[in-house]
């Protein structure tokens, strides 16, 4: 198990790093969409009954890294923060098993997801589960704003569907999350469906 006072170490060493050495640019994979990936990894693991400490703290030192390589690159940012999690927690005494459990949690959130265990589930529905919330509208503007910029797509109408192909190849993972977003997220598909 990894003390509390080592966790908040890590936990704010790495915040800071994020928040110092991130592009502005980066409307929507800053510091706010760590921190909800980590709010929301807490809320789904609670409703899916995680209670092991370890797994816990695993899970949410992967939430916190998971989009860390965003300060090296922007395609293929997984593997990059994989990098950063074996270069940092090694300094912080973390074993290296449980280093590559924080990666596979890292790598389960590549599009297309592929979880293999329960952990890494309850990531990706984290790392997407705006995608159900009333939040959505506000947080998808923010995605294509970072997207436009990175010439990534051209107007909101190209951006709207690369939405709805993006929505229809989406599911959660969790039951939590297949519960509590999975229709919200449909109504979405609908107005956004709709807009085009």
């Amino acid at each position: 198990m990894i003390i509390p006072e080592k966790f908040e170490a890590i936990k704010k060493q790495l915040i800071q790093k994020l928040t110092l050495n991130l592009p502005k640019e980066f409307y929507y994979h800053g510091v706010r969409h760590t921190m909800d990936v980590f709010e929301q990894s807490i809320r789904i693991a609670s409703a899916e009954n995680i209670t092991n400490e370890l797994d816990l703290q695993l899970l949410k030192l992967a939430s916190l890294y998971h989009d860390s390589g965003f300060l090296v690159t922007y395609d293929g940012h997984e593997e990059a923060s994989c990098e950063i999690v074996k270069k940092d927690l090694s300094g912080f005494d973390i074993s290296e098993e449980n280093i590559d459990w924080i990666c596979g949690m890292i790598m389960a959130t590549k599009i297309p997801q592929l979880p293999l265990n329960h952990l890494e589930r309850i990531i990706c529905d984290a790392d997407l589960d705006y995608l159900g919330r009333d939040d959505f509208f506000t947080i998808s503007k923010s995605l294509y704003r970072e997207l436009k910029k990175r010439g990534k797509v051209k107007t909101i109408k190209d951006w709207n569907q690369v939405q709805v192909i993006f929505f229809k190849q989406h599911f959660y993972f969790t039951k939590t999350n297949k519960h509590t977003r999975e229709h919200i997220k449909a109504r979405h598909l609908s107005i956004i469906e709709a807009s085009l």
